[in-house]
């Protein structure tokens, strides 16, 4: 469009002048597809040389405020200058050369808006007066006197700016106009040189973290073997290692992978790295694998995280249906679904009956077979394996130990049974009698799980005992009060408190 500003010319010349080291280094290479890349490169040699002679390197913003030419490429744009920026030296110059000749020693030039600059001198020498000299003014001690080369060099000197911005405009705009011609060669550095950016990056990273190169085909199958999360793995402290898992997929034998297992375990981050996995293979990328078999995928959606939108009337569990209506109306037989707790924003039967039925649809989709991931609580839904040959149930497997729970974060075959929600809701530091009040709810709901009366079986729940003033009248119980109010629990150490304990033990012995 013929529109640059001057800095962005220099920015333009210093791309180009950065431009060759890397042609330089590239056209060298062994690799023929490498050296191909630097053939595609227009050093633009002309157009560099121009900028670089007559641009300056500190210029303004906006062409028309002057000072962007150097010195040297325009005679009279080099007298201009003179004239505008070494006005008083040449001034001088005139004066000392004008005493030299009269012997007028008081001599000097000023200036006023009235005649412009003008020689004054006492009246001592006005019989010296050379007769180019015209008389302007009188004054009581002095005469003021105008020369013809006074009023050329004043049209100069008060034009000189003007004509200054003039001539420079009139040289950048002829270099902006040779820059136009060069148009297609820097769009097609900035191609080349973006490619050249990527791919560099992906192999330095590569190589810093021990990426692998992946087997992009044109299958329908997704074999990652030992697959890790780009992210989440550069984010663990030293001494822990990412657990890499394998994921298998495709259109005949395991379309949908269902997985469970407790919170915190690392579902999501299993679906997450699938998704990167593929992305970053199909955009020429290594991956974090060991390695890594992609079938080319042309969708990958995705209903992952929490959202609502109150502004416009939609619930969590609305833009989750959008969502999933979305994706379901959408599919392809190329598409990689990740789908993480659907159906968990409504009540537990209508969220089961949902994810239910959902797998089936995707499973039994006359057209499309989408590979998918389905992440899920609902651990009916293991019983979808029984009944449909392409639905496969895995696991985040935990390791208990005692009333604890070790998360091993490896994904293996087979359902999970429990979601240890009440165990992470105790590394969350939920209050102990919160955690221990919903351990003994559970307990009892699980007695009976052939049970179907849920409703029933909720209302023969035991209630909570917090009913303190059956005790309060016992003596016993006033005492242990006493003793707790003056313990401090956060300063004692573990000897101590089986000490109290005892003595608590103790003390109702005693008064039994």
């Amino acid at each position: 469009m013929g529109r640059i500003n001057p800095r962005e010319m220099i920015q333009l010349k210093k791309a180009m002048y950065n431009t060759k080291p890397i042609y330089d280094q590239l056209i060298h290479h062994t690799l023929a597809d490498i050296k191909k890349l630097a053939d595609q490169i227009n050093l633009c040699d002309v157009l560099l040389d121009k900028i670089e002679k007559e641009l300056k390197e500190d210029v303004p913003i906006i062409s028309n405020q002057g000072n962007l030419i150097k010195d040297g490429i325009d005679d009279e744009l080099d007298e201009l200058r003179k004239i505008a920026y070494s006005g008083k030296d040449y001034l001088v110059q005139i004066q000392k050369r004008e005493v030299a000749r009269t012997g007028f020693t008081s001599l000097k030039i000023a200036y006023n808006k009235v005649f412009g600059y003008y020689l004054e001198g006492s009246n001592d020498y006005k019989d010296k007066v050379p007769a180019e000299w015209i008389r302007k003014q009188t004054l009581v001690n002095a005469e003021r006197y105008i020369t013809e080369e006074l009023k050329v060099y004043e049209e100069k000197i008060l034009n000189a700016e003007d004509k200054l911005v003039v001539i420079e405009q009139r040289i950048y705009q002829n270099l902006v106009a040779i820059a136009a011609d060069y148009v297609p060669q820097v769009q097609n550095n900035a191609r080349v040189l973006a490619k050249i950016d990527c791919l560099s990056a992906f192999a330095i990273i590569a190589k810093a973290n021990g990426y692998e190169k992946p087997d992009v085909n044109e299958s329908k199958i997704i074999d990652i073997k030992e697959g890790r999360h780009p992210v989440i793995e550069k984010q663990l402290s030293v001494d822990e290692s990412y657990v890499p898992n394998d994921v298998f997929l495709d259109n005949e034998n395991q379309q949908i992978m269902i997985i469970t297992g407790p919170n915190m375990a690392g579902k999501s981050a299993l679906l997450r790295q699938t998704a990167l996995i593929v992305l970053m293979a199909q955009m020429g990328s290594f991956v974090p694998a060991k390695s890594a078999a992609i079938g080319i995928v042309d969708k990958v959606f995705t209903r992952v995280g929490a959202a609502d939108n109150l502004s416009k009337g939609e619930s969590t569990f609305m833009v989750e249906m959008i969502e999933t209506a979305s994706i379901l109306n959408n599919l392809s037989d190329r598409s990689l679904i990740l789908m993480d707790e659907i159906g968990r924003g409504t009540s537990t039967y209508d969220g089961v009956s949902i994810a239910w039925s959902i797998v089936e649809f995707l499973h039994n989709h006359p057209d499309f077979k989408a590979k998918t991931l389905f992440a899920t609580h609902y651990h009916e839904l293991n019983q979808l394996a029984d009944d449909f040959v392409r639905i496969k149930n895995f696991n985040v497997s935990v390791k208990e130990v005692g009333d604890k729970i070790i998360f091993m974060r490896k994904l293996k075959e087979g359902g999970s049974e429990h979601s240890f929600g009440i165990h992470v809701a105790q590394l969350a530091g939920m209050p102990n009698q919160i955690v221990i009040r919903a351990n003994e709810i559970m307990h009892f709901l699980e007695k009976d799980k052939n049970k179907n009366d849920t409703g029933k079986k909720l209302q023969e729940v035991p209630k909570a005992n917090y009913q303190m003033s059956l005790f309060e009248s016992d003596p016993r119980f006033q005492e242990v009060m006493k003793l707790m109010e003056v313990l401090d629990i956060n300063t004692i150490s573990p000897v101590e408190a089986l000490l109290k304990l005892n003595e608590i033990k103790g003390m109702l012995e005693k008064k039994s």
